[in-house]
């Protein structure tokens, strides 16, 4: 990657988090798509170091967990192959800062669910009030973590029904009914929610193309997967300012990662890319 030049190098990046393809951003930048590739793996990667340093020790009040859909190589009724089928990415959300904390790209099995609950547990500082989805695994792997008087744990349970446009192929069921099932601890009832990390999870649909529903850029790798899933998190905790915090601090730019007090400032993508230099990676 030394004989790309930066400018390059930011261009692939804007363009890979910004929803464009592999393709899509080999032609716009006038590179191979292999050069794509490996400029992902490398930069993904130390995404993934930065941030598994940085988010530690967190002082998080409000967290939401959630999974969403994808596939790798074929979806799971055409995989043939071992390593081709369903990957799911398991994500936590500070409902306060926004940031999200930690993810895990894998398969939905409760050794993931355990190893994602666990993680999120050694970055956080005090107690906290966590709402997932009604995944059985969620609250054996809380109480594992957490301990049952270590937190405030509670479902969100919906319902779905056949609508009058569920009979097509793409058409999904819609939601008639929410059940709210405290499971741990005293969760206070206001802010027993999954909205943010629900929102998180379009926010990666629109903003990674792998991730995109009826695309043929879906991902031919997992590593290539999960190094996606690292970049965005970079850009989206470090790099883009969100609405509302900005909101809040009067129309100063503030990403999650200052909310969170992790940074004082707004990161640029080329600042992003100086990770590559290995005398910036952990500072």
């Amino acid at each position: 990657m030394n004989k790309l030049p930066a400018s390059k190098q930011v261009a692939i990046v804007k363009a890979l988090t910004e929803g464009a393809s592999v393709r899509a951003t080999a032609r716009m930048v006038g590179v191979s798509k292999m050069t794509v590739l490996r400029l992902l793996a490398e930069i993904g990667d130390l995404c993934a170091i930065y941030q598994d340093h940085k988010l530690r020790n967190l002082p998080c009040k409000r967290i939401q967990a959630d999974e969403i859909w994808s596939y790798v190589g074929a979806k799971q009724r055409r995989a043939t192959r071992e390593w081709e089928g369903d990957i799911w990415t398991f994500t936590a959300i500070c409902a306060d800062t926004k940031l999200v904390l930690t993810w895990l790209v894998g398969s939905r099995s409760i050794e993931n669910v355990h190893a994602f609950i666990s993680d999120m547990a050694e970055r956080l500082a005090n107690r906290v009030q966590l709402t997932t989805d009604g995944n059985f695994a969620y609250l054996r792997a809380v109480k594992q973590a957490f301990g049952r008087e270590g937190i405030d744990y509670s479902q969100l349970i919906k319902h779905y029904m056949a609508g009058p446009l569920s009979q097509g192929r793409y058409s999904p069921p819609v939601c008639s009914g929410v059940k709210v099932e405290p499971m741990l601890g005293h969760p206070d009832p206001k802010h027993i929610s999954t909205s943010f990390v629900e929102r998180q999870n379009l926010s990666m649909r629109m903003g990674m193309r792998r991730f995109t529903r009826l695309t043929n850029g879906f991902s031919r790798k997992v590593e290539n997967h999960a190094h996606a899933v690292a970049l965005h998190f970079m850009v989206y905790n470090f790099c883009r300012a969100h609405g509302t915090l900005t909101k809040k601090a009067r129309g100063v730019h503030t990403t999650p990662a200052m909310a969170a007090g992790l940074t004082d400032h707004l990161w640029t993508i080329d600042e992003l890319v100086g990770l590559l230099d290995p005398a910036k990676l952990l500072q």
